[in-house]
């Protein structure tokens, strides 16, 4: 109980901060790429449509436009519930917001992803980031930037094959999380959430997703496909990441934004 007491005051005084900060010279930065028919899916999972209910002008003479659109859980800028890979945690509706809202960390891995497609981010990785601006903090939102999201238009370079079906699996290449990092987040680490620049949190070569299941044991969600990290600092900016909420879900679409106080961020 005193634990839990202590974990709360922690994470309120973020909450705080951020609330001071809006009063402050800052920006908003969109951390989430549209959702049209290039968005990226799984090779199996059913992909983005959109299709026009009405657009135009009425017979009564205003403008009028609705539109219906069908999409797989996990595809686009999404979010990744705990149950996706551990049975019995939080579902989509049930991630508390404190868990979606909070501190951003920013890992950059970019120079050693640009020549390695299938690199996996490591314990030293995190380490070497927390030598130089401190230990991750309580309640923090760990963001991994691996230079993906530029290639974000080009299915080939971004996930190493624009084929559909289960076939295409095996030709997936993109970076992600070493199920050492994971396991050194979850249980050394009080941190609130994980996102990458990528499709998967595991990477692309990944048969076992250790890194979704280490993570998800923990309750601990993921946010995948992320845009524009290249953009936020190492330390300091403050994420808003709003999933559709879909009750009982396993994921959802995600419009993921993080504010930018530049008084108190930390640069690259």
């Amino acid at each position: 109980m005193l634990r839990e007491t202590i974990r709360f005051a922690l994470l309120v005084s973020p909450l705080c901060v951020f609330a001071q900060q809006l009063d402050r010279p800052g920006e908003w930065i969109d951390l989430t790429h549209p959702f049209n028919s290039d968005s990226i899916y799984w090779p199996t999972s059913p992909e983005f449509r959109k299709s026009t209910i009405a657009e135009g002008h009425t017979d009564g003479g205003w403008y009028y436009t609705a539109y219906e659109f069908s999409t797989a859980e996990h595809g686009g800028t999404h979010l990744d519930a705990p149950v996706h890979f551990a049975e019995g945690r939080h579902t989509t509706d049930q991630i508390p917001i404190t868990r979606l809202t909070g501190p951003a960390v920013v890992i950059r891995v970019g120079d050693r992803a640009a020549g390695n497609r299938d690199y996996l981010i490591s314990v030293a990785d995190i380490r070497a980031w927390e030598k130089k601006h401190g230990r991750i903090a309580t309640g923090a939102i760990v963001l991994f930037d691996t230079g993906s999201a530029p290639l974000y238009g080009d299915k080939v370079a971004y996930m190493g094959t624009d084929r559909r079906g289960k076939a295409a699996v095996d030709a997936l290449h993109f970076p992600g999380l070493h199920p050492d990092a994971a396991r050194f987040l979850a249980d050394e680490r009080d941190i609130d959430a994980v996102g990458l620049d990528t499709p998967s949190i595991d990477y692309g070569q990944s048969k076992d997703f250790m890194a979704h299941r280490i993570l998800f044991e923990k309750n601990i969600p993921a946010f995948e496909n992320l845009a524009n990290l290249d953009k936020l600092p190492d330390k300091g900016a403050y994420v808003i990441a709003l999933p559709m909420k879909i009750e009982g879900g396993s994921g959802g679409p995600l419009r993921i934004v993080a504010f930018l106080n530049h008084q108190t961020t930390d640069k690259k």
